[in-house]
């Protein structure tokens, strides 16, 4: 059974890569490529294994990111909505973190921890992976800035603004009803403490208003890790050209995710019809509360790793529409604010012919199509994010 598996894997490897010009081989493998949003660790949470360890299913693992010409990725941990009734959600947190730090001690040969660029750099010329701990989901529902610097110096250097598709109690989700128009007080004083930690500010999740007023008080640009665009689906989880503009013009950065929910209505209205919700809607939540935490994990436990849906293949969109998705805004706003933000694990369903995160040099390939010029690939592929985190973290901090 394992030789068909890996004569499978094989010749699947084979079959993706002849997809792949060599150009594209070459620019894709000399490139800085930097991913702005990978879910890593919560499989091994609630499954076990080791991140280092090559997996039949789901989109990630650390051979197949290097397989994919990763350099450095948000190494992104995730507190799902289903920890917040019970307020569970800063002992998940620090269980995520926890587990992130061991495992990266464990693969300590491949891949290490990065504050900031300057350790990015470091870790790559010694020949590893660089990752930056990013929290999706809520570090505390209050905002407490003492678990927020707690965090900070566990090695956190990215949090999102909102709790995910929930609205906390200082920022309003895209998808949840809104309490406070954006932002409150308290979430004015979580932004100005994240900027005086040179913390990334992640605003993808958060609602329109909350995303325009972090923009207008942050003093550092803003980051949207995994985005879409709602030019091309219009739907509250995705940025409209307005608020990308105002995002842009404060030298901030959108990562756009890889799926085909977020930019293919054909497969949003497929998903949406036979799941009979959007993939956002978190309302049933807190109606059957759990008692523990362990109760929490084993409902949460099924699922991960998040892998998409297994719509018709001619309803998916290809590597070259949503390279198209890309190219919409940097017409909209230039080369320099857009980025790699993948989602892999993290549920999206793949464009046509791409297997998981060992398929990224397909994007390179689509640009080169498009006419891209190497830099501008560059740019998209790890340099954008790579400015735009150095001149956020690389501050005195606390």
């Amino acid at each position: 059974m394992r030789l068909i598996y890996v004569a499978s894997l094989l010749a699947g490897t084979i079959a993706a890569q002849s997809q792949i010009s060599e150009r594209a081989r070459k620019l894709h493998r000399e490139a800085f490529v930097f991913d702005g949003h990978v879910h890593v660790i919560d499989r091994q949470l609630y499954h076990g294994g080791d991140i280092g360890d090559r997996v039949a299913d789901g989109q990630f693992d650390l051979p197949r990111a290097q397989e994919g010409g990763i350099d450095a990725m948000f190494f992104s941990i995730f507190v799902t909505e289903e920890y917040y009734p019970q307020r569970f959600e800063t002992k998940q947190t620090l269980r995520l973190i926890d587990l992130a730090l061991t495992q990266l001690a464990t693969n300590h040969d491949t891949i290490g921890l990065a504050i900031n660029a300057s350790d990015i750099e470091r870790l790559n010329k010694q020949g590893k992976m660089a990752a930056v701990l990013d929290l999706e989901g809520g570090f505390d529902l209050d905002g407490d800035l003492g678990v927020l610097r707690d965090l900070y110096r566990l090695g956190l250097r990215s949090a999102q603004l909102c709790a995910h598709n929930w609205t906390n109690n200082f920022a309003d989700s895209c998808c949840a009803p809104p309490k406070w128009q954006g932002l409150n007080e308290h979430g004015r004083a979580v932004i100005r403490e994240m900027n005086r930690l040179g913390m990334v500010i992640n605003v993808s999740h958060s609602s329109d208003e909350a995303i325009s007023q972090a923009i207008d008080l942050s003093a550092d640009p803003i980051v949207a890790t995994h985005h879409g665009l709602r030019h091309f689906n219009d739907i509250p989880r995705n940025m409209p050209d307005w608020l990308l503009k105002k995002l842009a013009a404060k030298g901030g950065v959108i990562g756009f995710q890889i799926g085909n929910e977020f930019h293919n209505r054909k497969v949003f209205d497929w998903r949406t019809q036979h799941a009979g919700k959007p993939f956002w809607d978190t309302t049933a939540i807190g109606k059957d509360q759990a008692l523990t935490i362990r109760d929490v994990d084993r409902r949460v436990a099924p699922q991960f790793p998040m892998v998409g849906i297994g719509c018709p293949e001619d309803l998916k969109f290809t590597v070259d529409d949503w390279v198209g998705v890309v190219d919409y805004a940097i017409q909209l706003v230039g080369e320099d604010h857009v980025a790699l933000g993948s989602d892999f694990d993290g549920g999206p369903t793949l464009p046509r012919g791409m297997r998981d995160i060992r398929d990224l040099a397909m994007i390179t390939d689509a640009m080169l199509r498009r006419g891209y010029s190497e830099a501008r690939i560059q740019k998209f592929l790890g340099g954008n994010l790579l400015r735009v985190f150095r001149q956020i973290t690389e501050k005195t901090g606390i």
